[in-house]
C-alpha cells in the first residue's frame, strides 16, 4: 500500500483516454474507501469504475466496444480473474491490473502470482518504510497500534488506519492467536 499503485493504473488510464480508446474500469465491491464508484487514488484522483462481487461479473457489464479493461484491486477477486483477464486479451482487449502481491504477513495475495505470470509487462511499485525511510515493499497491518497476528482474516479493506508500508525489517507479524505455525521469510 502506498505505494502509487492505483496513481500508476489511473496516470494509464488517462493515457488511454487521450488516445481515444474505449475504457472500462473495474473494482471490487468491497473496496468502498473513497467512492462506490470510483477508483480513487490516496492523494484524490479518481475515474469512474464498475464496482462488481465477483469477477464474473466483469463479463456480465463489459461493453463489446471495450478495448481497455482495468481492474483496481484485483487481489480481492477470487481466481477466476486469471482466466477472465487471459480471454480478453486473448481476444486482443488490453488488460491492466492493480493490486497487492503481498497480504500483511508477507505472503502471495490471492490470484496475484498467476496474473504475474502470465502478464506481457509487470511493474512493481514500493513505498517508502514509516519506519526507516528505505524502500518498502510489504504492508504492515496494525490492530490498536500493534502488528496483526498471523490468523487474523486476510482481508480488511482499509487505509492509513489501518496499514502502513514497511520495509522487510520492520515488518511484523505476530504469531497465531491459535499457536498454528506458519512460514517466515
Amino acid at each position: 500500500m502506498f505505494s502509487g499503485k492505483t496513481e500508476e493504473l489511473l496516470r494509464l488510464l488517462r493515457r488511454a483516454v487521450i488516445a481515444q480508446q474505449q475504457v472500462q474500469v473495474f473494482k471490487p465491491v468491497i473496496d468502498d474507501r473513497f467512492h462506490a464508484e470510483k477508483v480513487t487514488s490516496h492523494v484524490g484522483n479518481a475515474f469512474e469504475a464498475h464496482p462488481v462481487s465477483s469477477a464474473g461479473a466483469i463479463l456480465d457489464q463489459l461493453d463489446p466496444a471495450t478495448t481497455v479493461v482495468a481492474i483496481d484491486e484485483v487481489q480481492f477477486f477470487e481466481p477466476e480473474v486469471v482466466d477472465i483477464c487471459e480471454n480478453l486479451a486473448h481476444q486482443g482487449i488490453r488488460v491492466i491490473c492493480a493490486g497487492l502481491d503481498m497480504d500483511f504477513r508477507g505472503e502471495p495475495f490471492g490470484p496475484i502470482p498467476a496474473l504475474l505470470s502470465r502478464a506481457e509487462q509487470v511493474t512493481k511499485l514500493h513505498a517508502i518504510c514509516v519506519v526507516c525511510g528505505e524502500e518498502a515493499s510489504r504492508t504492515q497491518r496494525l490492530v490498536e497500534g500493534q502488528p496483526a497476528a498471523y490468523d487474523d482474516p486476510i482481508v480488511l479493506v482499509g487505509a492509513a488506519e489501518a496499514y502502513e508500508a514497511r520495509c522487510r525489517q520492520c515488518h511484523a507479524v505476530l504469531p497465531s492467536r491459535n499457536g498454528a505455525n506458519h512460514h517466515e521469510s
